[in-house]
């Protein structure tokens, strides 16, 4: 079969449509992806592949099309710009790219924007392909939630669009069930719209101590208590509140806060950092390579994932969630729906309700005076439940079996 995936995020940059790519390779599929250049999260065209572009044009067996955008810089002005230049290279640029490759199906992966669909929905009209939709973000609801957006024209409009897209894809897949529900709110064809989650991140479970490589950057100490934070830190994390939960704990000396990653709000979250003294608390370590990731978790006693409280959030799973069951270590939670409902369900860790500090703060202690016996079983129950709902070989099986069902009712219509 012969696949086009189109993603506004590709490798060099870390997002899990990256895992995908060999797994539909050894499937014996042809693969080729539409993509921009790299520049998330920093904002910045990445400096390697600005030195050596074509270094990065092919990807674990698949070639790989860029075509120019604006970065997205740290401003909303520069990211509504990296948005329209996605979509007006890949209305006016792509198909020249792709002349000479016509896709059995089009899949697009879409954390955000929704726009990445527009040049996907023209060019499976042109291309006279079926059009499969993975929606990981909710739009326009997570525009009025962190965009702040509330012009009922401007909503309108994107409403429209989103319904333009969507009725013109034969099968959208949203991420949790929740977003199943509210997607056929923006779909004229209910029947197309599927439960797809996203699948564990294949990472090494860490309950035996012993065989451990633990990442050098932080000095280990094991009468720390050691909260590790990983991946996009932005206005959707809850920073804040975050903030406010290790003000609360800053006489605790032994609780360690390890932030790994990078986002709009990192240069800000130092800042704060810095300004409300929690220096000593904190190791903000930045953006690492996801090969390195390991070396830090083996570090952490417990994994923090957090989302504000905003009624589109409570639908949200967030995508580090599956890959932190995956590693046996215990899950420390803030936030509401369907995330919480997980690590209630899997008994995996401990779960307060979002943006609530003092709960947090609470649960952290709790799970700090756990015993060592307690807190690798809460692990265990995370990678049991992690194999049985979120294991990746059995949702790329799924996956690919909506692709030839696509096809097959494609082709007959």
């Amino acid at each position: 079969m012969k696949i086009l995936i189109v993603t506004q995020y590709f490798w060099p940059e870390n997002f899990r449509i990256n895992d995908f790519i060999p797994e539909l390779i050894a499937k014996g599929h042809e693969v080729k992806i539409l993509t921009g250049k790299p520049n998330y999260p920093i904002g910045k065209i990445f400096p390697e592949f600005s030195e050596n572009p074509k270094s990065f044009s092919h990807f674990k067996g698949a070639d790989v099309l860029r075509v120019p955008i604006v970065s997205r810089g740290n401003h909303s002005i520069k990211l509504f710009l990296n948005y329209l230049s996605f979509v007006i290279s890949g209305l006016l640029i792509a198909p020249w790219k792709l002349r000479k490759f016509n896709p059995d199906v089009i899949f697009v992966y879409e954390p955000s924007p929704v726009t990445v669909g527009i040049p996907a929905v023209f060019l499976g009209k042109l291309k006279k392909s079926p059009v499969i939709f993975w929606a990981l973000d909710l739009w326009p609801e997570t525009l009025q939630a962190v965009g702040g957006i509330q012009s009922r024209f401007i909503l309108f409009v994107i409403e429209r669009i989103v319904r333009l897209i969507y009725n013109n894809c034969s099968l959208v897949l949203g991420q949790s069930k929740s977003f199943v529900k509210s997607i056929k709110t923006h779909c004229d064809y209910p029947e197309r719209v599927k439960y797809f989650p996203s699948w564990s991140e294949k990472l090494p479970n860490f309950q035996d101590q012993n065989n451990l490589n633990y990442a050098p950057e932080i000095h280990r100490n094991d009468q720390n208590f050691n909260i590790l934070f990983a991946g996009n830190i932005a206005d959707a994390q809850d920073i804040p509140a975050i903030l406010n939960t290790a003000k609360r704990l800053k006489d605790k000396n032994h609780i360690k806060w390890i932030f790994i990653g990078d986002g709009r709000r990192f240069e800000w979250f130092k800042s704060e950092v810095q300004r409300m003294k929690l220096d000593e608390s904190f190791i903000i370590l930045g953006r690492f390579p996801f090969e390195r990731m390991p070396s830090f978790f083996a570090h952490a006693d417990a994994l923090l994932v957090s989302l504000k409280k905003d009624p589109v959030f409570s639908m949200t799973i967030p995508a580090k969630l599956q890959t932190y069951l995956n590693t046996g270590i215990p899950i420390l939670g803030m936030l509401d729906g369907e995330g919480a409902k997980i690590i209630e369900e899997s008994n995996s860790g401990i779960c307060c309700p979002a943006s609530d500090s003092e709960s947090l703060a609470r649960s952290i202690i709790q799970m700090s005076e756990l015993s060592k016996t307690e807190k690798d079983q809460l692990g265990k129950n995370g990678i049991d439940y992690s194999k049985k709902e979120f294991d990746r070989s059995m949702l790329m099986d799924r996956l690919e079996n909506f692709f030839i069902a696509s096809v097959i009712n494609y082709n007959k219509s």
